[in-house]
């Protein structure tokens, strides 16, 4: 490999190199200690092991190639080498290419300037084709180099980047290099002799965090099919962590959860995925999650700068962030001021004349915001007037306050303008009122206690709306916060959900979307309008809004619509009681589009087949728990209580178990501080009910204390009608409970559990989706072996072993298949044995590694014969029962006979039966699933025969020829190969004889004896033979009457050979098999 020139001190390094090869401008050296052949005594170990604690390129490298200039004791190195042959590529080279030209230079540092360039540019060649795009890219490509010298894996293999640490085997810490590649996280260590390397895939990772202990500090800690390892020395722990926590969730989408990596277009081609690039990824999710805005926006900009508050007359400090439509700021204590700015609303970017280096950003509804104390700001305005088209108005001083008008408009106009015309054409179709509004307005003549009330929180967000203005880019302080608290007024619900969840920024860059999806959606049938019109009778149904066709209509339209919008998610049980929710305070547009903001960004991966992201959060909250409630951790023998438990809180939104009007208030939080809300308060009614808990014997009391508890939570500030609220008259018989009002309860979690950050919950979500996603491969594995183990000859251990080799397998084909990225042949909506398949080539890399005849010179052609043979249904896809049963046949009693049947299977045709009983299966159709032909395909298949040996065809003359040779391959090789090619020859002779006579009492003319002569003339191989005689007469086979033998006449002739039989009873260990597939997979995955 070509380095980049740096100077040597030639008097130092002779003391490790020694010269090979030297001429007038050039020295080849090697690495002092090196012996090709492997050792190199005490020397080699010292040597060795100092330039794996220095991180040497030696180690991997030990050939060098020096540029020299006469009378210099200064040398530079131009080129390194990982053995002989490569190094005397680079020597051959320069003496070809160079040698000459230095000649004709006339001053030594004309020669030093033209080697240097030289060199320059054939490493700048050789970046064109590199995967090295890093900071440092001399010192990456170095790295590059060791990591595949170190590790063997193929060139495909992305190294993303490295870092300098200690491994910890046992109690001793080895110092080396940490590798972070796309697929891998590998480590290599070579101390006085001793060798570590290690190499753990990222889609075998269960568990990934930050430790610390008596003898670690800080760690990293990662568990890998039940073993921990833990790295420690870190310069930059967080940095690293960060980075194996993304590649890590990168290789658990890819591989596992393929419903959300599809949606993730960024990640597609894992050769593009660099170091700078995945940071910049974090950064722009926690922008886009922080601000609430559409997933697609990446940040581009961040500036420290500060922001005038007009209402409190300060600055305050903080950072603004740009993305492609939106300009942010956030205060740096993260509650005191955020604002969000759409660039659709900006009518005009300003600088200042003076130093104060200020932004103004004008926006619709006369107001302005200034940003001072920004970097570059003359640059920022120039992009910003770029991106937005806003017309820029001539600079002038500015006065310090910008004033904020108190006619701010609703920011529900805008949107509504540029939907007017969709929703004109869709009136007749399209709710465009709330259905509160509906059935029950408010009215001056109703007036009660509780209406005074809620009037009164009308006022005090109006006064709010008066100082922080309204709509979208309406500051947010601590004041919204507290406002959220006490609960968002009626009247004003459907808006703020709208604002805080992001929603109306979905709806303004999509006019008239939704009425073009129900109008699409209309009349679909399928399996999830057919969930939904089964549910939406049980969608509040004590609400007057959903006794009737007009709420009942409503539901159907948005969640039709949605499920048309996203079928991936399509429809799930909890989003028909969500929606009605939404539906009672916000349009029928708004609903769909809160509903949109829910689903794909504020619960990901809830509304899906697994409900993963409700699993993931579930553990999170069983974390916090451990965390904030130890005593409650230690009288529950079991966590997955509070699993159970808290379910329906996570999917519902607690909409399922508290009264309507209490939990409104908690949809309110929600939106504004998204599942922190859902834990803390979660945390809190554990920790109201402490006591009763603690005295619980068992699961189901406790479930009923909680039960108890939600039925006393009431609203006391509810204007809804008695006909509407839910909360029922505890009696004191039930336990004491006393009402709890659900503000209050709200105020508690905010109090003892706000201090829990964002932050927190992104790296524990992070953490614990590691370990459900591994949860449910180990529960998938568990059910497939269950089933398996009851018709195959292995063990339970065997079997777990075989499942693992087949699955790793499978991942192995798409680790570095740029054309497919992602997993191909799994679908965790099937049934366990049909989640992961494997197809010919997989099956092929398979059967080298476990078969017993893997030696044989056809070995390829008998692993396409047996991989069809196991394919009944003619999909080209096998799975785990066939796999298994295949490797199954090798072992236990039967073994001759189960071994012939499988090679006599190797000339059956395809079955054009089941081909197209394949084409007409209900499971391979994309429609609708015909339950009745499920049931009847069942019904013939139970009342199938077992398959005898009767059944299976007669072997013609061709596939004879060819299961003959088949045999003379797998015997070569074998200690008793001469008996056996003698035993075969019996056999075939024999069975020629049978034919012949058998021929004679049918047809006197028809003769076997030619064919006779060609296949067996002597106890060996007479395969040359065969084939020349075929060469000759090609036309003979037709000539001749076309003969063939029945199965059970092959087997009969086969065990009155005991040569024959002792091959194919001969042991297969297939534990040993199993250790020895294991440790060679990989590399022989590599070889391909």
């Amino acid at each position: 490999m070509w380095l980049k020139p740096e100077e040597v001190l030639l008097k130092n390094a002779l003391k490790l190199w020694l010269m090979e090869r030297s001429n007038d401008y050039f020295v080849l050296q090697r690495r002092r200690g090196y012996v090709e052949e492997g050792g190199g005594g005490l020397t080699g170990l010292l040597v060795g092991t100092l330039d794996s604690v220095l991180d040497s390129t030696a180690k991997v490298a030990p050939f060098r190639i020096l540029h020299q200039t006469p009378d210099s004791q200064v040398y530079l190195s131009i080129a390194c080498g990982a053995n002989r042959e490569e190094i005397t590529k680079h020597w051959d080279w320069l003496e070809q290419n160079i040698m000459k030209t230095l000649s004709v230079f006339d001053s030594n540092e004309d020669i030093t300037h033209f080697v240097q360039g030289k060199i320059r540019g054939l490493i700048a060649e050789e970046g064109r084709h590199s995967f090295a795009k890093e900071d440092d890219p001399e010192k990456f490509r170095e790295a590059l180099l060791k990591f595949g010298k170190c590790f063997g894996l193929p060139e495909q293999e992305k190294l993303v980047t490295y870092y300098s640490c200690s491994y910890w085997k046992g109690r001793v810490p080895c110092q080396g290099w940490l590798y972070l590649s796309t697929n891998f996280l590998s480590f290599y260590s070579f101390l006085l002799g001793s060798e570590i390397k290690l190499i753990i895939s990222w889609d075998a990772v269960s568990k990934l965090e930050k430790t610390s202990n008596v003898l670690l500090t800080e760690s990293i800690h990662v568990c890998s099919q039940g073993e921990n390892h833990y790295f420690s020395m870190f310069l930059h722990i967080n940095e690293t962590y960060l980075l194996m926590e993304q590649l890590a969730n990168y290789a658990i989408k890819r591989l596992f959860d393929k419903e959300t990596f599809a949606n993730d277009p960024i990640l597609d081609d894992p050769l593009q995925i660099t170091k700078r690039g995945l940071e910049n990824r974090a950064h722009s999710e926690q922008f886009s999650a922080f601000f609430r805005l559409p997933k697609e926006e990446t940040l581009k900009e961040v500036h420290e700068c500060f922001l005038w508050v007009p209402f409190s007359h300060f600055n305050t400090h903080g950072k603004m962030c740009v993305s492609e439509n939106y300009v942010c700021f956030a205060s740096h204590d993260g509650n005191l001021c955020s604002v969000i700015i759409p660039l659709r609303e900006v009518v005009a970017i300003d600088k200042t004349n003076d130093s104060s280096k200020s932004v103004i950003i004008s926006i619709k509804g006369k107001t302005a915001f200034r940003f001072s104390e920004v970097k570059d700001f003359e640059q920022l305005v120039a992009k910003l007037r770029l991106k937005c088209g806003a017309a820029s108005t001539q600079c002038h001083d500015i006065s310090t306050e910008v004033p904020i008008s108190s006619d701010s408009t609703d920011p529900s106009d805008n949107t509504e303008v540029r939907s007017l015309t969709c929703q004109r054409e869709c009136s007749e179709t399209v709710n465009t009122e709330a259905l509160m509004t509906v059935f029950h307005p408010q009215s001056l003549e109703t007036l009660n206690s509780k209406m005074l009330k809620e009037k009164m929180k009308e006022q005090s967000w109006n006064i709010l709306f008066a100082e922080c203005g309204r709509g979208v880019s309406m500051f947010r302080t601590k004041k919204t916060r507290d406002l959220v608290i006490r609960g968002i007024p009626e009247a004003l619900r459907g808006e703020l959900w709208m604002l805080f969840s992001g929603a109306v920024n979905d709806m303004a860059a999509n006019p008239g979307y939704y009425a073009e999806l129900v109008e699409q959606s209309l009349g679909t049938c399928n399996l999830a309008t057919e969930e939904i019109e089964r549910d939406l009778c049980r969608s509040l149904p004590e609400h007057p809004a959903f006794q009737n066709d007009t709420g009942i209509s409503s539901l159907r339209r948005v969640l039709t619509a949605y499920a048309y919008k996203n079928p991936k998610i399509g429809y799930c049980q909890a989003m028909n009681i969500l929606t009605s929710v939404l539906l009672l305070y916000a349009k029928e547009e708004e609903a769909f589009w809160l509903l949109v903001a829910v689903c794909e960004r504020m619960l990901p991966d809830y509304f899906n087949r697994r409900i993963i992201g409700a699993l993931v959060d579930q553990a999170v909250f069983e974390e916090l728990i451990r965390d904030h409630l130890p005593q409650l951790t230690e009288h529950m023998t079991d966590m997955t209580f509070f699993s159970s438990v808290s379910l329906s809180w996570f999917l519902t939104l607690f909409i399922s178990v508290l009264p309507i009007e209490s939990a409104v208030n908690v949809v309110d939080c929600f939106f504004y501080d998204g599942i922190k809300a859902i834990l803390q308060l979660g945390l809190a009614i554990l920790d109201y009910n402490l006591d009763r808990l603690l005295t619980c014997k068992d699961d189901a009391e406790a479930v009923t204390a909680l039960n108890r508890f939600f039925d006393s939570v009431t609203n006391k500030d509810s204007p809804l009608p008695s006909s509407v609220r839910q909360s029922s008259n505890v009696s004191g018989e039930k336990g004491n409970y006393i009402r709890v009002d659900i503000t209050d309860l709200i105020r508690e979690s905010n109090e003892k559990y706000g201090n829990i950050r964002y932050e927190e919950i992104h790296s524990m979500r992070c953490r614990s989706r590691l370990y459900v996603i591994q949860t449910l491969e180990e529960t998938t594995k568990q059910n497939v072996v269950r089933v398996v183990s009851q018709d195959v000859n292995l063990s339970l251990h065997e079997l777990n072993e075989l499942y693992v080799l087949f699955k790793k397998e499978l991942f192995f084909s798409y680790y570095w298949c740029l054309s497919c990225p992602v997993l191909k042949y799994h679908d965790p909506s099937l049934p366990y044995l049909e989640q992961y398949q494997i197809d010919c080539q997989q099956f092929r890399m398979l059967y080298q590694l476990l078969s017993p005849w893997a030696h044989a010179a056809n070995k390829d052609s008998l692993a396409l014969w047996t991989f069809r043979l196991l394919d009944e249904n003619c999909d080209c896809l096998i799975n785990f029962k066939d796999f298994s049963s295949a490797i199954g046949r090798v072992k236990g009693r039967d073994t001759a006979k189960g071994r012939s049947r499988l090679h006599a299977g190797i000339s059956k045709p395809p079955n054009v039966k089941k081909v197209a009983s394949l084409k007409n299966s209900p499971e391979k159709g994309k429609g609708k699933v015909d339950i009745q032909a499920y049931l009847s395909q069942w019904e013939d298949e139970l009342s199938k025969k077992e398959e005898n040996i009767k059944d299976l065809p007669r072997m013609n003359q061709s596939q004879f020829i060819q299961f003959s040779k088949t045999l003379y391959n797998l015997f070569h090789g074998d200690p008793e190969e001469e008996s056996l090619y003698q035993a075969i020859a019996f056999v075939t002779s024999l069975l020629l004889r049978m034919e012949e006579v058998g021929r004679k009492l049918h047809s006197p003319t028809a003769s076997a004896k030619e064919f006779s002569g060609t296949v067996c003339a002597s106890g060996g191989p007479s395969e040359g033979k065969t084939e020349s005689h075929l060469k000759k007469d090609p036309s003979s086979l037709r000539e001749e009457p076309q003969w063939s033998f029945a199965f059970e006449q092959i087997l009969a002739s086969l065990l009155n050979e005991p040569a024959l039989v002792r091959f194919f009873e001969k042991p297969v260990d297939v534990k040993v098999k199993l250790e020895n597939a294991k440790t060679s997979q990989l590399s022989c995955r590599t070889k391909i």
